[in-house]
């Protein structure tokens, strides 16, 4: 079956919290007019690849629009969209949500490096910013509108705030971005992206038990909200990598013998605590291509877990996913 690809572009860096994007060669369609909410029936609609382009990729540029990648066989996909729709026309036109059958179109998840499903991917200004993946509760359903949904979400001052952190982060000034994030949760304590911002920043600085306190702020309810299990997953890959030892000894073993896979397994740990994440998916790809069985199909459950760690999102999973989907279905 022909399924021709929509994306003029490609995924490539971009500044902001999100390192890929995707680029399209459209122009930007004109604004409706502030305050004209749309009926129920133009925020939930079914896309297919043909038509992608027009209904996520430009129509996000007016709007933040949910993907909601879905198949006929999937139960839980069946349990997760009622519960999507619902939450998008309680939302009162924040955002829309557009269904694809991955089944009949299956290359846009291809693009984006979707292996599982239920995936449901954000998209903002022409490109994916945001996404979680699985049957989530419907409270977590709602979160997730409100913090892609924008400053309409309800809190545009703790918007601006969050906004100016992230700036200042990306700029360097860390303690900028950290005394913000301060101020954010002495308002508003149970802010996801202020207590991932502000974790993220203590443990990047070497501080993991300030960063565990920071987290244990978290109310019951928000404890495993994406950022916040990035983050965990950072920490705990971290902390297993630290007890590895000396990569050069990891070297000096796979010089003398590629086909050591321990050591290639031990060298992807440190790699990723190091941040050289492409080269740590590229040892767990290595081990994967030349033996899957190897250690009970461990470097694919690794591989996965430095997904969650990285965020589903990021450049170097995207890209990693790709690859992995090339080996497992060539």
């Amino acid at each position: 079956m022909s399924d021709n690809n929509p994306f003029s572009g490609s995924f490539g860096g971009s500044a902001g919290p999100y390192a890929q994007s995707v680029q399209y060669g459209g122009g930007e369609r004109a604004r409706v007019p502030l305050g004209e909410a749309p009926a129920a029936a133009e925020l939930i609609k079914d896309t297919t690849t043909a038509t992608f382009a027009a209904d996520v990729i430009q129509e996000s540029r007016r709007q933040p629009v949910l993907v909601d990648f879905w198949a006929p066989w999937c139960g839980p996909c069946k349990q997760l969209t009622p519960q999507l729709e619902k939450a998008v026309k309680a939302a009162g036109g924040k955002v829309k949500l557009v269904k694809m059958n991955i089944d009949d179109h299956p290359s846009i998840a291809g693009q984006l490096g979707i292996q599982s499903i239920p995936a449901v991917i954000a998209f903002k200004d022409g490109q994916p910013v945001d996404g979680f993946m699985g049957a989530v509760p419907e409270s977590q359903i709602a979160e997730f509108i409100k913090k892609v949904g924008g400053k309409n979400g309800g809190a545009p001052q703790i918007t601006d705030a969050l906004v100016a952190a992230g700036e200042a982060r990306a700029g360097g000034d860390v303690r900028t971005a950290a005394d913000i994030y301060d101020a954010i949760l002495e308002q508003a304590p149970e802010t996801v992206e202020a207590i991932a911002g502000l974790g993220e920043i203590l443990f990047d600085a070497g501080d993991a038990e300030g960063a565990e306190a920071v987290l244990a702020r978290a109310p019951d309810d928000k404890k495993d909200a994406p950022a916040l299990a990035a983050l965990r997953a950072r920490m705990t890959l971290a902390a297993e990598a630290a007890a590895l030892g000396n990569p050069a000894e990891f070297e000096r073993r796979l010089a003398a013998n590629p086909a050591d896979h321990q050591a290639r397994f031990d060298l992807a740990m440190v790699q990723n605590a190091r941040g050289e994440r492409t080269q740590a998916a590229d040892n767990l790809l290595a081990i994967i291509k030349a033996d899957r069985a190897w250690n009970d199909d461990g470097a694919k459950t690794q591989l996965l877990k430095f997904f969650e760690a990285w965020g589903m999102t990021d450049e170097a999973t995207l890209a990693a996913r790709r690859k992995l989907s090339s080996l497992l279905f060539a």
